[in-house]
This record gives C-alpha cells, sequence and structure tokens, in this order.
C-alpha cells in the first residue's frame, strides 16, 4: 500500500495533473472515477498506472482488476494519499495514468470541428462530449485552445476522449488537412452571414467556433468560407460558446439525417 504523498509514483501523478509540459513530456494524461477509468478500458486503452482505495465498489473492483490483468501497475492507496494525487475535492477512489495518444484521423473525414481559442475548461470539454455525440469525425486544436487532456476537459468530455480522435494542430497543419479533404469551412460569427439553419450543411464540411472572450482568431477567419449565426431576438450580446457549438453541430447532424 502507499500511504505517502510524497511517493515519487505520486508526485508524478500530480504534476500529471497540474502541468501541460509534464502531460506532453511523458506523453500521459489522468482519469478519475470509475466511469471514466472503465470507459478507458472498454475501449482498449492501457494504463502506465491505477491507483484505488478500499471500499471501491464492484464495478470499480472489475476496472482494477481487468487493467490488472493487462499487466498494469496496480497500487492500493491510502485515502489520504489519494487525496494528494487527485484533482478533485472528492475523490472516486480510482485513478487511472494513460498514453497521451489521440486516436487517428479517419482517413477522409467529411465532418470536422475546430474550437478555436476556447480557454475554460468546462467549455471545451462540453464542445467534445458535443461533438462525439453528434459524430463528428476529428477534432482539431488550434494552439491557442485550452489543452484537452488537462482534468477538467477530461471530466467534462465524459469519455469523448476514447472515441474520438482530438488532435493538436497549427493552422498550417489544419488548412492541409482541410484542403486535402476537400472541406468547406463554416465559422460561427454574431450577427453575421447566414442563419444557421438555412446554411447547407450536408457537404464535408469543417466547423469552427470561437471562444467567449476574444472569438475566432486571424487565422480562422482568413479559413472561413462561409459565415453562420444563430438567431437572438433576445437582449444578449452572445451565448455560451459550448451552447452555441451545439446548436450548431447538432444542426449539422438534422439536415444529414
Amino acid at each position: 500500500m502507499l500511504s505517502s504523498p510524497h511517493n515519487p509514483k505520486i508526485q508524478w501523478v500530480r504534476a500529471l495533473q497540474s502541468r501541460g509540459k509534464a502531460r506532453r513530456e511523458s506523453s500521459a494524461f489522468v482519469v478519475e472515477g470509475v466511469r471514466l477509468a472503465e470507459e478507458a478500458f472498454i475501449a482498449g486503452w492501457e494504463a502506465q498506472l491505477v491507483l484505488y482505495t478500499a471500499g471501491l465498489g464492484e464495478r470499480g473492483q472489475k476496472v482494477i482488476e481487468g487493467f490488472a490483468a493487462r499487466g498494469a501497475p496496480v497500487e492500493h492507496v491510502t485515502p489520504q494519499t489519494m487525496r494528494a494525487a487527485s484533482d478533485t475535492e472528492t475523490p472516486q477512489g480510482i485513478l487511472a495514468v494513460l498514453p497521451l495518444r489521440p486516436l487517428p484521423l479517419p482517413e477522409k473525414p467529411d465532418f470536422v470541428f475546430i474550437p478555436d481559442g476556447v480557454r475554460d475548461p468546462g467549455n471545451l470539454g462540453t464542445m467534445l462530449r458535443t461533438a462525439a455525440a453528434a459524430g463528428v469525425g476529428a477534432v482539431f486544436l488550434p494552439r491557442r485552445t485550452v489543452d484537452a487532456f488537462s482534468p477538467k476537459v477530461v471530466r467534462a468530455a465524459m469519455g469523448a476522449h476514447f472515441r474520438l480522435p482530438i488532435l493538436e494542430m497549427t493552422w498550417e497543419e489544419i488548412r492541409a488537412q482541410i484542403t486535402a479533404a476537400s472541406l468547406r469551412v463554416f465559422l460561427a460569427s454574431v450577427g453575421e452571414g447566414e442563419c444557421y439553419t438555412q446554411a447547407d450543411f450536408r457537404s464535408p464540411l469543417a466547423l469552427i467556433i470561437g471562444g467567449e472572450a476574444a472569438g475566432a482568431g486571424e487565422f480562422a477567419q482568413q479559413l472561413a468560407q462561409v459565415r453562420v449565426h444563430i438567431p437572438m431576438p433576445g437582449r444578449t450580446e452572445s451565448l455560451n460558446a459550448a451552447v452555441a457549438a451545439g446548436l450548431l453541430l447538432f444542426e449539422v447532424v438534422r439536415q444529414r439525417l
């Protein structure tokens, strides 16, 4: 049993939880809770380390046993040690360190989502969860966007990381991918362009949503071929970025169905 918060393994987990640089250098990230650990296991991800506390329920025990059977290092830890490793105030008794290996791109994606300059982890996580539900083929993350593998994003995405290719890219790389797949680029814009229900989303496309603070950046503006807006008859300047993404992503779904 690991009983010291100063154990090197616990310190490594803490670094992965708190620093993007540590995640990049180790090429690893952390998931917490039975649901996310279970989804990672079912999706076939190989854990580099699994921590658990006594009193874990049957469902959690099966996840622990499954990772152990695959040869993952599994450590029983005290509640105090789990709190030291956890990014949450009330740890759920299981934590796994996973390799940071985004899923591969489809050969020719026809539905790509690009959140540009989204800095709020909860918003990005919600967007990823919605994108996975809408059947998006891939998510391209420009450099101004928050780290998609940070703890708050991972929790808010509710397992989207295990079902959706999420790739950090430069705008030059994004442009190359869009050109290769012959995607039409739509940009959500406040009060500009077509009403989103009138735009034609049936052909292969990339959809860009800007962050709430500054909106889409210069490169996104240059890349956009069509601007679309969501009518807001009420006295509000803009919608929450994740809400706007949900409306637009599922308008694509509605039209294609």
